[in-house]
């Protein structure tokens, strides 16, 4: 199992989690819930209580990849698989990204 915090203009929003059987959950935090300020990180992500699944990495954090030949150099200079979007995500979204959101690797469990 692989876990990420997802920031939101630098304040953490939710985590999101790759399991084992490679399948994907989003959730906010309760305190980001609970603030009528907060908003939701997406559209396809409103901000509600539980967990968003999918079988596969959600489109909004997979569209935070790069692509092409910039896809390309970035598995090469990180070892990873092309495949592993997961990965990828993690690697190339830590510290600057498009948009408002940033992911950053917690250890793994």
């Amino acid at each position: 199992m692989r876990n990420a915090k997802v920031f939101f203009k630098d304040e953490e929003a939710g985590i999101l989690t790759q399991k084992d059987d490679g399948s994907f959950v989003f959730e906010y935090h309760d305190s980001w819930i609970k603030n009528p300020d907060k908003k939701s990180i997406s559209l396809t992500l409103p901000k509600v209580k539980g967990e968003f699944q999918s079988p596969h990495l959600f489109p909004f954090f997979y569209n935070l990849l790069p692509e092409g030949s910039n896809r390309m150099v970035a598995c090469k200079l990180n070892r990873i698989d092309e495949d592993d979007h997961f990965g990828l995500l993690l690697s190339t979204a830590r510290y600057d990204s498009i948009g408002a959101v940033r992911i950053v690797k917690l250890p793994e469990t």
